[in-house]
Parts: structure tokens; sequence; C-alpha cells
């Protein structure tokens, strides 16, 4: 096996996001701890497995993938045990550029075409050990671009330099960029919408993903009567936790 040495990243060459970085502390303490809780399986089971690639998406647009890829990506990095490297590969728009308060471009598509350097497409961000890749401008094949062997080695060599990649795809149903370079990733996150996505829709994805690639399901939204269970059951715990956190 030949194995090829890649020039080392260095931070110096970044732009800096550091100013626009979504705050994950914005949310209500439940939904913080749950992705709290998000964070820890996703890491016992990648640490587990050894998996570097992660993809999160969904069946159709609009069941929140975008903002979970984003809350884990932070989520994970904050806990200082990993390099974690957050990338929009929905190249027909810029979703987490727009999420995130960033510029879109210069991004992936840009790369791809050879515009620009992969020092120029990495953002360093205000979370110690997260970093980004926004989409770029929106490309004419966006399909035929993750399909490459450009962007196959680039996966290749982030691999080497990060010690998470969390990459947002675009939802299977639509269009074929999820499963074009699914085999390139090493397992997906399916996020599926309550009261949203038909659940025929949901199984049309999980099929066309194949079980055996999917490492787990989210379910975003919320359901009838939830918050009176938590606060039944975890109200006054959580309460104290917050306030005894705001006060450290």
């Amino acid at each position: 096996m030949k194995i090829l040495s890649m020039p080392v990243m260095k931070e110096t060459d970044m732009p800096s996001d550091r100013k626009n970085i979504f705050d994950p502390h914005e949310n209500d303490p439940f939904y913080s701890e749950a992705m709290r809780g998000l964070r820890a399986k996703v890491e016992h089971r990648i640490d587990a497995a050894g998996f570097r690639a992660l993809g999160v998406t969904s069946a159709v647009a609009g069941e929140g993938k975008t903002k979970i890829a984003i809350q884990l990506a932070v989520n994970v990095a904050s806990t200082g045990r990993k390099r974690v490297l957050l990338m929009d590969l929905d190249l027909r728009k810029s979703d987490i550029a727009r999420e995130m308060r960033i510029g879109a471009t210069p991004g992936l598509s840009e790369y791809l075409s050879g515009s620009v350097s992969r020092e120029e497409i990495i953002r360093i961000t205000s979370t110690r050990g997260l970093f980004l890749i926004p989409a770029g401008k929106p490309g004419s094949f966006p399909v035929d671009m993750l399909a490459g062997e450009k962007f196959r080695s680039f996966l290749k060599e982030l691999r080497g330099h990060f010690d998470l990649l969390i990459l947002d795809t675009p939802p299977i149903l639509p269009v074929p960029d999820a499963l074009t370079i699914s085999e390139q990733l090493d397992a997906f996150i399916l996020v599926f919408r309550l009261s949203y996505t038909p659940h025929k829709f949901f199984r049309q994805a999980v099929d066309e993903l194949g079980t055996g690639k999917i490492m787990g399901v989210v379910l975003n939204g919320d359901e009838k009567k939830s918050d009176n269970y938590y606060h039944k059951y975890y109200g006054k715990y959580y309460q104290v936790a917050h306030t005894e956190g705001k006060r450290s």
C-alpha cells in the first residue's frame, strides 16, 4: 500500500469567522441537554467503530438536519477531545452559511472547480476545535462534482487532519447527492421530523440509504404532552442545574 504524504494544514492560512459562530447557549436547557445526550451517544458509537466521517441527512427538506448537524458539531468540539470539521455538502444552497451567519463563499464548490485553495475554504470558528466548510456558490452539476475524484481525494485528506467530519448532505429523496457519496462516509444520522414527514417517505429513505449505513435516527420536533412529561419528572432538576450554571 502506497501512502501519500499530504502538506500540513496550517490554521494561520485559514480564514476566520470567529465573530459569527452559531451560539449553542441560546437554546433552552431541555434542548441543550438533549443535544448533549445525542453527542454522548454519537461519540460512543464512532469511537467504538472507529468512524471518522459522519453524514447527517433526512428524507425530505425541512426536517431540521442542518441545525442538528451544527449542534452536534458544536457539542462534540466543545468537549475539547476532538478536532471537528463541519462541512455543507448541499451545493445547491448553503444552509450552514445562513444558519451560522457567515459568508457562503468561497466554499466547497469553488474548491472543487479549482478557483481557490483548500485553506481558503476551511474556516476557523470561535468554538475551539471546530472548523467549517460552507457549500459555496450554487453549482450547475453538484452531483457530478461530489462524484468526482477531486472530492473523493479531498475527503480522504480531511480524514487525516480532523478527528471527526460531520457532513450536512442534501435530503435523500429529492436529489441523488447523498446516495452518490454514501460509500465514502462511514455512517449516517437520519433526521425524521415528527408530524411533518409522511412515514412512507421516511421508509423509502431508509430503504434507499440502507439500514447498514444508518447509525441512528434523530426524532426532531415536538411530541404531544412531551413538555408536561419532562417537567413532571425532570423539571426541578433541570431548573436547579440551569440556575446554578448561570451563577457559575
